[in-house]
């Protein structure tokens, strides 16, 4: 099939971004422009994203951060054979500044709309950069989201565990604010650790050996508050993470024994995304799993972790190639679980009732 270019547009928190990107599945694609506006300095006195400052920045810096995408790729509109945005889950205001903006693109140049689960934008990753081949595991860790899950195709998702309470990068954030160290905290607790005893302050680690892949950090947030008043910062900060990596550790190994119960004529490949995927402590330690399980580990480059338009605009390819397009009444959507994903999985197929922790 031929190689297909589509722009994409990434508005679902506080990262303003738009790419475009040429290549044909399974991959690897190659990246013709790829422009992200940060909100950072608008949020960071808040200790975190406020939503009507993340839709008011959307707006105000969109159609400058697409001209820009444009140009860097030197194409115009009528070059793209699709235009995508992600159309959920996310922040809602700011899921309808990229999605509408992507309709209007859409109509004006009379190309093909294609509505992106943010999620699937992650998990498909991998196959833009590394040429990742169907089934594979995927480890999604980031602020919102922390799962486990059989990748079968596009729209297809076994999903093996989820967090029950907090997210992975939200522990890292929310014990970063009660060390007093800055947003955000992911980087801020790697930086600390590195410098402290990880044995020095004992720490739980929920649901360690307990059946199924599910997780929990909130047990494991409460015990870092107790502890707090006496311990040093940075052994606290090592500690923390480093009871992190059991627990991703432990779960991850669990949904390996499923994954390979379900697919065992796979080539066992780990990919991990998201932003929590930067660590380096959980880059260390998945390695030396995957070492131990058998399974070859892909993790995209740090930039393509964290929010980006250059993996929405890869699921555009990828769901082109496929027929999948949207109609351009899709609406957006707030939460959008990838496991209620069938077919071609466009927004109005997702199921609020099936709705899991982390989306």
């Amino acid at each position: 099939m031929r190689p297909l270019t589509v722009l994409g547009l990434e508005t679902s928190c506080d990262e303003t971004a738009a790419s475009v990107v040429r290549g044909a599945a399974p991959g690897p694609g190659e990246i013709l422009s790829n422009v992200v506006f940060s909100q950072f300095d608008a949020h960071k006195a808040f200790g975190g994203v406020v939503p009507e400052i993340a839709a008011r920045a959307h707006i105000e810096m969109l159609d400058t951060v697409v001209e820009e995408a444009l140009s860097q790729a030197g194409l115009g509109l009528g070059d793209l054979d699709a235009i995508a945005a992600t159309a959920g889950p996310g922040l809602i205001g700011g899921v309808m500044v990229g999605l509408t903006t992507a309709k209007a693109l859409a109509l004006a140049s009379g190309k093909p709309f294609v509505g992106i689960n943010h999620l699937e934008a992650h998990a498909l990753t991998a196959r833009l950069t590394d040429g990742a081949v169907f089934p594979f595991l995927l480890l999604l860790i980031s602020g919102g989201h922390c799962q486990l899950l059989g990748v079968e195709g596009v729209g297809k998702f076994r999903l093996y565990g989820t967090t029950i309470d907090d997210a992975v990068g939200e522990a890292f954030d929310k014990t970063a604010k009660l060390l007093g160290l800055p947003y955000p905290g992911g980087p801020e607790i790697e930086a600390l650790a590195r410098v402290g005893n990880a044995k020095k302050v004992a720490l739980p680690r929920p649901l360690l050996g307990r059946e199924g892949a599910d997780f929990s950090f909130s047990g494991l947030k409460t015990a870092v508050r107790q502890a707090a008043p006496n311990a040093e910062k940075a052994d606290l900060a090592a500690s923390f993470q480093s009871a992190v990596v059991d627990i991703l550790i432990n779960r991850i190994r669990a949904a390996m024994e499923m994954f390979r119960r379900d697919f065992p004529d796979a080539d066992n490949t780990l990919v991990v995304a998201g932003g929590v995927a930067a660590n380096g402590a959980i880059r260390e330690a998945l390695s030396g799993l995957c070492a131990e399980e058998g399974f070859s580990k892909k993790i995209p480059p740090p930039g393509l972790c964290t929010d980006n338009a250059a993996m929405v605009a890869w699921a555009g390819v990828e769901r082109s190639q496929l027929g999948f397009f949207d109609a351009l009444g899709v609406a957006p959507k707030a939460r959008w679980p990838l496991q209620s994903m069938t077919g071609g999985g466009s927004p109005a197929d997702a199921m609020p009732e099936k709705l899991i922790a982390g989306t």
